[in-house]
């Protein structure tokens, strides 16, 4: 089979032969039709120390299943996250983060909605949203961002501000719903927000927190760092609160799976709509990760093996 790989932190990807894998305990090898690509992988090639197996998100059929496993078998799609290499023709899930994929939908479909979905939706409830607040989500073109927008909308947001990287993407985020885009360099937020989403971190941190009104809510949730002052919560009562959702899948597969079944239903009312940037082949990975890297990308970015 092939995959995606490479040998030293900024090195160049390369498409290698490499053996198919064999399913272990509690493992399924999936034949990969789609991968999504993830601002958090593309940040490791460039920042680890040492290279790193190419994981992330995958969707495609289920080809072998390995002992213990009990709820997926071959012929099954699915969709789910790889710690492995995910860059491939085939690629090792473990069925616990391993979920199934509607008969109507597609492979890219379910790349571009559920993982990305999750983070959004769970980053949502953790602001604790009521009917009639207004919202700021910061990177809101972003494949996580653009689901962020549309799901405010759903929770009942009475008013969304989108926080874009450029003025060429803002057209853009207003076909999904929000009222106002802002960009990072002239963050002119209007009237304060109860809750902030934030995606990206790094300096536009500390506005994202300025934007929230007093006594409102910022989720963090963000790979990208950034350091706030103490006294900025203090002088608001503002609360701030750091999602991760690997906790989630990890520990309340519950709810992990009641937010994967809400994502479904309002795909299928037409309510959330998944938006892909473009779909690239295995060999043109570099092209994926410099979209990525160059916050081109108004949606999710997609391989095809």
């Amino acid at each position: 089979m092939r995959r995606v790989r490479y040998e030293s932190t900024h090195g160049p990807l390369f498409v290698e032969e490499a053996p198919v894998p064999s399913a272990g305990s509690g493992e399924l090898v999936v034949r990969c039709e789609a991968v999504g690509v993830t601002l958090p992988v593309v940040r490791k090639v460039t920042e680890a120390a040492e290279p790193i197996p190419l994981g992330g998100e995958i969707a495609g059929e289920v080809v072998a299943a390995g002992d213990g496993v009990t709820r997926f078998r071959a012929g099954d799609r699915v969709t789910g996250l790889c710690f492995g290499h995910g860059y491939a023709d085939f690629a090792v899930l473990h069925e616990t983060m391993v979920s199934p994929v509607p008969d109507h939908a597609t492979a890219v479909d379910a790349v571009a909605l559920v993982r990305s979905g999750l983070v959004a939706l769970g980053a949502l409830t953790a602001a604790r949203p009521k009917p009639g607040e207004s919202a700021l989500i910061t990177g809101a073109a972003s494949g996580v961002g653009h689901l962020a927008v549309q799901l405010a909308r759903t929770r009942g947001a009475s008013r969304v501000v989108g926080a874009v990287s450029g003025a060429g993407k803002a057209e853009f985020v207003r076909s999904l719903g929000a009222d106002q885009v802002v960009t990072y360099d002239a963050p002119d937020w209007g009237e304060p927000v109860d809750y902030a989403l934030d995606a990206v971190g790094g300096a536009p941190l500390t506005p994202a927190l300025d934007a929230v009104a007093p006594g409102g809510r910022l989720v963090v949730y963000s790979s990208g760092g950034g350091t706030l002052q103490a006294y900025d919560l203090l002088l608001g009562a503002k609360t701030v609160t750091g999602f991760q959702m690997a906790r989630i899948a990890r520990g309340r597969p519950e709810l992990y799976e009641r937010w994967r079944r809400e994502l479904w239903r309002l795909f299928d009312e037409g309510a959330l709509r998944p938006v892909v940037h473009g779909e690239f082949p295995l060999e043109e990975a570099a092209k994926a990760h410099a979209v990525i890297e160059s916050r081109e990308n108004l949606g999710k970015v997609v391989l095809r093996p």
